[in-house]
């Protein structure tokens, strides 16, 4: 009897239809099937994965993490449920669990005023379950407030020239007089907290938080400039402006830039981190083939998203990768620079979009058994 081959299935989400963890059961079932009618022994390995962004908390209960909720303030000041994943002294954050757009009440955008305070509760919450190092995955974020409403949480006091706090959101920065960051919570001072992300635009300017991002928060052209320079002002008294360039800052909002400057985050890409935290290295050592993947593979795949970290670090042990992912907008030169021999995508199968979200699972266990044909015989 021929020996077992061993498959990592290790992709990230498919946006709008499928978590990272039903991407892997379609794969895994797909494989199994065609492993089949081919006659060959399959191992199949689940690995959901994310890269910082929305599902990260997920990826991190299913590699094993215990859920924990709390209540916490959302973007637009009202009261939500958010999630943290925990174990033992680890905690995954994802920032979008507490102040992501899709927490803003009836999906109605607030490009001024939408706050990051529940992000700094949710830090709060993790802290009092025990966690001295914090994976804070930021992305998908309602606001632009630089992390002024997270450090608030955590003690900050951010004030106007009359000693008064500032109000939520990112244009009330422009009348900060000063900020106060010695009430923070000192447990901060003891716990190594990782700002994961896969953004590393500045704070501000062209290629900053409100040029880049706040267009995706409802902001209009004459918010992008009111934010910019509220943001500009904003880190010239957090801290003279020294960290406002550096890679992240402007990841979330700017939510980047208050972890970093205020809270004194290390900023890694978000896949790395989660890689090392999922176990993806032990994972990788007995599999003869890996496959990732995510809804769109396009450019933005290239920079840092989660399926070419997944096929950097199999290059890495000489583990052939494939990919799967609902649109494929990549050419196969660029698809082979990133480590990854080939991609799937169920465009390929069902040619309308429409279609493909909401037959996403069939069709990618469709995908699968080809791949077996494809690599397994």
């Amino acid at each position: 009897m021929t020996d077992a081959v061993r498959v990592l299935i290790a992709a990230d989400k498919f946006k709008g239809s499928l978590t990272a963890a039903e991407v892997a059961r379609h794969v895994a079932a797909g494989l199994r099937r065609g492993a089949d009618a081919a006659g060959r022994r399959l191992v199949v390995g689940e690995l959901p994965v994310a890269d910082g962004g929305d599902g990260t908390v997920d990826a991190a209960l299913a590699a094993g993490f215990e859920r924990r909720e709390v209540r916490v303030t959302g973007p637009a000041g009202d009261p939500v449920t958010a999630a943290f994943a925990l174990r033992g002294a680890t905690a995954v954050v994802e920032m979008a669990e507490a102040s992501g757009l899709r927490r803003l009440p009836g999906g109605v955008p607030a490009p001024l005023t939408a706050t990051t305070y529940g992000t700094g509760e949710l830090l709060r919450a993790a802290l009092d379950a025990g966690a001295r190092t914090v994976i804070l995955g930021i992305g998908g974020s309602a606001s632009t407030d630089g992390g002024a409403g997270m450090l608030s949480a955590l003690g900050a006091r951010l004030l106007d020239a009359s000693g008064t706090p500032v109000g939520p959101g990112g244009a009330a920065l422009a009348g900060l007089a000063t900020a106060d960051l010695s009430g923070l919570d000192p447990r901060l001072r003891t716990t190594a907290l990782v700002l994961a992300s896969d953004v590393r635009n500045p704070l501000t300017g062209p290629a900053g938080a409100a040029a880049v991002y706040g267009p995706q928060k409802g902001a209009g052209a004459d918010d992008v400039a009111l934010l910019d320079a509220a943001l500009a002002h904003y880190a010239a008294v957090l801290d003279g402006g020294a960290l406002a360039g550096a890679p992240g800052a402007g990841a979330a909002g700017g939510l980047g830039y208050g972890a970093l400057a205020g809270l004194g985050a290390g900023f890694r890409l978000g896949i790395e981190v989660m890689l090392d935290v999922l176990g993806f290295a032990d994972a990788l050592k007995d599999a003869d083939l890996v496959i990732t993947g995510e809804g769109s593979l396009d450019a933005q795949t290239l920079h840092g998203k989660a399926p070419a970290g997944v096929a950097a670090a199999a290059r890495e042990r000489g583990v052939p990768v494939v990919a799967v992912c609902g649109r494929l907008a990549l050419e196969s030169s660029a698809l082979q620079g990133a480590g990854i021999g080939r991609a799937y995508a169920l465009t390929d199968l069902e040619p309308d979009p429409g279609r493909c979200m909401a037959l996403a699972g069939p069709l990618l266990e469709r995908l699968a058994e080809r791949i077996a044909g494809d690599c397994l015989s």
